[in-house]
């Protein structure tokens, strides 16, 4: 008995488009929120200087950055936070990213100290030890 031609005429395969487009949405997604998390470190601040610094030695661990204005206003994240909901904000940080979380001061230079104190007590309640200032080194000031 002949077997019909007409069964091997079909191939089956994969539909490739679907992966594709997601895999274009993951690229997008990540392109825009390294692009925020640039324009958060790249806010234009006058930092203070330092006579003697460290640079970062832990690129890796989860970090947040938060600016203080010379007028006392606070962003985390870009966006305006008050010193009483610091605590939660930094709580729920850590139960996020776990117990390595780094905290990064970046303030004015005029800023008075008044404005930074409740960063650093927030940070203890939260249980965050690692904690540091953003400076600029004195001998690359010009």
């Amino acid at each position: 008995m002949r077997v019909p031609a007409n069964l091997h005429s079909g191939s089956l395969g994969f539909n490739m488009t679907p992966m594709i487009d997601v895999v274009f949405l993951l690229i997008i997604f990540f392109l825009v929120s390294s692009h925020l998390a640039k324009q958060e470190v790249q806010l234009d601040l006058p930092l203070p200087t330092a006579q003697s610094s460290t640079a970062d030695t832990n690129q890796n661990a989860p970090r947040l950055t938060i600016n203080v204005l010379q007028d006392g206003t606070l962003l985390l994240a870009g966006r305006k936070v008050a010193p009483g909901e610091l605590v939660s904000r930094l709580h729920d940080k850590q139960q996020d990213a776990g117990p390595n979380v780094q905290v990064r001061i970046r303030s004015d230079r005029d800023a008075p100290y008044r404005f930074v104190e409740p960063i650093m007590v927030a940070c203890a309640k939260a249980g965050i030890w690692d904690v540091s200032f953003a400076v600029y080194r004195t001998e690359d000031v010009r």
